[in-house]
């Protein structure tokens, strides 16, 4: 009898829950998001009503606002250092696109009811909003190529970054925040829920799966053999239908296939892949009606915490194994290119597309004819290959003097010591040989490319206090990927070092020109150089200011730091 009323007893207190814990999204038309004052608020009653839920405040955003965390435990034990399988989600990074948002809403729900099975191997963490400005930010026309809601928040934050390009930089206190959760909770499995942009098709649900090659060895081969898949199977269970996000702008997917989109360390798979994270990115389809959007996307998060509780001892287990993929010495790919050579044919569901005189220009549109699907087999490149690799060092050697990347480091929780005297140390220096520069401006920067360097050995004076970080470390693709400047997200090309691309001190041509003879006298094999360029270039020879400069870059007058990149490495 007793275990009789604590059943009805606990059946009373989640019925109740339940008719109270309705998410805005459930109440409306199908048509409507909840707006970030309701989300939060949702939130706080599903904390107070399960002892299953925590809600905690995780740092701060641009808004002022507070970035927040809701864990899921089916046991209320809410850390992270235990054996579960850890699954991190991310909401509204772009906040036009929330579908994610009204999904997580139901689901946490659902998993404190028990409409989802709650899972016993799984710790569930979701970032509810993580560009609140965004979202505070609200309007009905900015998504221009979206089909609802009817009114939604903007993709710029509170100081108008897209935060999905700021995980490298770091130019937000909302990334500053986000690295802090990542580092505490170091999940397993990481999703960033979106909405598509580009081409028309009938798939409501695309996804963006990380570059496998990136994970690499034998997480990168479980990840695109077994796991994925795997989901993919379960959602064609719910009868919804996966397919690789569809990176075609301009023209139509049939014309020429498309490519696995690369989600380098600026973007948020990109960078928690190198953490050897698993990393997905659903992305709905834009055109589709905004209940079915959710609908997916809910789906998604259901398959992803299914398949983690079934296979959590292999997932902890080949992550584990990551670690040791590289080691000092080891050649590491720090650039890629789709390898075209090899292809895979997916049966493809779009839609019919033509070209007809536009009622604007005169001039001919692309259109689509959704009264004309088709299934047909295009080409999808899902394949990289590595084209650029440096030599994995023992350790980076960062003076105290760079504290805008040391700050970075440091809240990445990356492992150092410090130098405990003033030394001179034989280390790998890099002279910055080549770089391009953006023409305009790019998430607040003027970044580089195509950088290149030239490397010599020599002794270097360090101090006490500096950095020295070990590549022998779980963060070792992180500190590759931002310290070595031919990197594409590099620290270099994302400006933080700007400062060694400038000369601080010159010449006057009178005064140096009896200074460049002296010095040519006393260094007959420089000036032998001198005369073969002139020989070799005709426009160098007829420019007495280049051959002046010249020769002062090759004299001890010329400053070391000048190109010199700040960074070493220890071998």
């Amino acid at each position: 009898m007793r275990l009789l009323k604590i059943s009805l007893f606990f059946f009373s207190i989640v019925s109740l829950a339940q008719n109270k814990l309705v998410p805005p999204y459930e109440t409306g038309n199908g048509n409507q998001t909840t707006t970030y004052e309701q989300c939060i608020a949702f939130y706080q009653k599903l904390d107070a009503a399960f002892p299953t839920i925590q809600m905690v405040e995780k740092g701060k955003t641009d808004s002022g606002k507070p970035l927040h965390l809701v864990l899921f435990s089916a046991d209320a034990n809410f850390e992270s250092n235990t054996n579960k399988t850890v699954i991190l989600i991310n909401n509204g990074i772009h906040p036009g696109e929330p579908d994610g948002i009204d999904a997580t809403m139901m689901l946490l729900r659902d998993l404190a009811t028990g409409k989802v099975k709650a899972p016993k191997n799984i710790l569930f963490a979701a970032i509810p909003v993580y560009n609140i400005g965004g979202m505070l930010n609200r309007n009905s026309h900015s998504r221009a190529n979206q089909n609802g809601p009817e009114a939604y928040g903007f993709r710029g934050n509170a100081r108008n970054f897209d935060l999905n390009r700021d995980f490298i930089k770091s130019d937000s206190k909302n990334s500053r925040s986000f690295q802090a959760i990542f580092s505490e909770l170091q999940p397993d499995i990481f999703l960033d829920n979106h909405v598509s942009n580009g081409a028309d098709y009938q798939y409501t649900f695309t996804c963006i799966a990380t570059q496998h090659e990136r994970l690499g060895g034998a997480l990168g081969e479980f990840f695109i053999n077994e796991m994925y898949p795997e989901m993919v199977k379960d959602m064609q269970k719910k009868k919804i239908d996966v397919v690789p996000y569809v990176n075609v702008y301009g023209t139509t997917p049939e014309k020429k296939g498309f490519n696995q989109f690369p989600d380098t360390p600026r973007y948020a798979t990109g960078y928690t892949t190198l953490f050897n994270t698993l990393g997905f990115v659903p992305e709905t389809h834009m055109l589709k009606a905004y209940n079915e959007r959710v609908k997916v996307t809910y789906e998604f998060m259901v398959s992803a915490i299914s398949y983690a509780e079934k296979n959590h001892a292999k997932i902890k287990s080949v992550r584990a194994t990551a670690a040791t993929t590289y080691k000092v010495g080891d050649s590491y790919p720090i650039d890629w290119a789709i390898d075209s050579s090899k292809v895979s044919y997916i049966d493809f569901k779009g839609f019919e597309a033509g070209y007809k005189p536009s009622d604007v220009s005169g001039k001919n549109r692309l259109y689509y004819d959704r009264s004309r699907p088709f299934t047909k087999k295009i080409p999808f490149y899902g394949k990289y290959k590595a084209t650029q690799f440096v030599t994995v060092p023992k350790a980076y050697i960062v003076p105290q003097s760079q504290w805008p990347i040391l700050d970075v480091l440091l809240l990445n929780k990356m492992e150092y010591s410090q130098l405990k005297k003033d030394t001179i140390i034989e280390v790998e220096t890099y002279k910055i040989a080549q770089y391009e520069t953006a023409k305009s401006p790019y998430e607040g920067h003027y970044g580089h490319y195509n950088t290149k360097v030239n490397r010599q050995t020599e002794k270097i004076q360090f101090f006490s206090g500096d950095y020295v970080f070990s590549t022998e470390q779980k963060g070792m693709k992180y500190l590759l990927e931002t310290l070595e400047p031919e990197a594409v997200d590099s620290y270099f090309n994302w400006n933080f070092f700007d400062a060694i691309l400038q000369q601080k001190e010159y010449f006057s041509s009178y005064v140096f020109e009896d200074l460049a003879k002296e010095f040519l006298d006393k260094n007959p094999k420089i000036k032998a150089e001198l005369e073969q360029k002139k020989q070799e270039d005709k426009k160098f020879a007829e420019n007495g200011a280049a051959q002046l400069d010249w020769v002062y870059k090759k004299s001890p007058h010329y400053e070391k730091a000048h190109l010199l990149y700040p960074v070493f490495k220890l071998f």
